[in-house]
């Protein structure tokens, strides 16, 4: 794309601020909570979204709506709008989620979640950052070609989800089961995690393992514990053994932070509800977050090992569960969506990209694991999920720069 071209493009993003935060100002209105976090999904968040594209002249859209009959309207939804481009011979794709997370606690907010806030270059609003952010960022790149009647150089996918974070099941995962939308030679860019000089792009991911451990032991009188065998002590036993299974799975890997395996005790339930009661029953939970060079096979294979361990030691039994056992290759660093997304960064920002692994999970895994090559990648300040989340205009119209020249490749 020639200089002028650039230029139009850029000229037109930044020119587009208050229509950006109108954007954002809609989005946030609506509480696109999952059912599982007490809501109604994000049926009307969507239907408004599409409403306000069609006034921009963004038409051309797919609904591919995945059946729940606990969220409003009976669907969640998914979307793509699409601008054709000079060439189909691959498709460039951006994805951004639908969905929210709670409030949290509502006292530690200085300003209404559900109401954007705009002060100082940033705008205030559950949402606003993660995943709007993105959202806005890839509509206005979309919109900078067709507003000034540039076409692409490849043909152009908004794709909105829903769904992402409470696991993507009527998300990216519906639509990879139910659907054949990719192709392996596609460039995916999920503008969903970065850092705030936008310069580090996510290949890849550790392996996430959940488990919720239940210890059956024998309950007792608190002066007895010969009588009985003690659940919590056991469960406190197998935390412990579990923690340390890094000795074990002891390999580091600079491309994540931190570069080793984690395997760490968290949520517990309550078991007696008395301090002379030695419990008979004990449930924890472990987050484990292992190097990708370890299979999920080999890590249960020496969780059960400790468990009979503990089984054996404190004449308890021992069963689990796994709420969440994902892995997935990386993204090659040479991979063509990494060499383009790198390209742009340096065109229109002068900065040079570099490759990271993260220890938490985005859609890129799924798509990974199908064999799709994604990258993660955005200019923020990693306020997701936190009180006060707020987003910096600025970055907004800095990512859509970089996408915009992006669809420019």
């Amino acid at each position: 794309m020639n200089e002028t071209d650039t230029a139009k493009l850029f000229d037109f993003i930044n020119s587009s601020e208050r229509d950006m935060v109108a954007l954002e100002k809609l989005l946030t209105s609506f509480p696109s909570l999952a059912p599982e976090n007490g809501g109604d999904g994000e049926a009307e968040k969507c239907d408004a979204l599409i409403k306000w594209l069609a006034g921009y002249g963004l038409t051309n859209v797919e609904r591919y709506d995945a059946p729940d009959c606990r969220a409003k309207g009976g669907i969640r939804p998914n979307a793509v709008v699409t601008i054709p481009g000079k060439s189909d011979e691959y498709a460039v794709w951006t994805m951004a989620h639908l969905d929210v997370v709670p409030v949290g606690e509502r006292s530690l907010w200085h300003t209404d979640p559900w109401t954007v806030v705009e002060k100082d270059g940033r705008l205030y609003g559950r949402g606003v950052e993660d995943n709007q952010q993105g959202l806005v960022s890839s509509v206005f790149a979309a919109l900078a070609y067709v507003k000034n009647g540039i076409v692409p150089a490849h043909t152009v996918k908004l794709l909105f989800m829903a769904d992402e974070e409470v696991g993507s099941v009527y998300g990216i995962k519906y639509l990879l089961k139910s659907q054949k939308l990719f192709r392996k030679q596609d460039i995916i860019v999920i503008p969903d995690g970065g850092d705030s000089r936008g310069e580090t792009i996510e290949v890849a991911e550790k392996n996430i393992l959940w488990l919720r451990i239940h210890v059956a032991g024998k309950q007792t009188h608190g002066s007895r514990p010969d009588s009985g065998h003690n659940a919590c002590l056991a469960a406190d036993a197998l935390a412990l053994s579990l923690h340390d299974m890094i000795s074990v799975f002891n390999k580091h890997d600079p491309l994540f932070q931190p570069d080793y395996s984690t395997f760490e005790p968290t949520m517990r339930a309550a078991n007696v509800e008395s301090i002379n009661i030695i419990p008979g029953e004990d449930t924890f939970c472990m987050d484990c977050r292992i190097l990708p060079c370890y299979t999920l096979k080999e890590v249960l294979a020496e969780v059960r090992s400790r468990c009979d361990e503990v089984e054996k030691k404190y004449g308890v039994k021992i069963d689990y569960t796994t709420p969440q056992a994902e892995e997935s290759p990386a993204t090659p660093t040479d991979a063509p969506v990494v060499v383009k997304l790198s390209a742009a960064i340096k065109k229109s920002h002068g900065v040079t990209a570099k490759t990271i692994g993260i220890g938490g999970g985005t859609v890129g895994a799924d798509l990974r694991v199908q064999g799709y090559n994604a990258a993660v990648w955005s200019t923020l300040d990693d306020m997701a999920h936190q009180p006060d989340e707020y987003c910096k205009i600025s970055n907004i119209k800095a990512d859509a720069e970089t996408l915009a020249v992006l669809f420019s490749e």
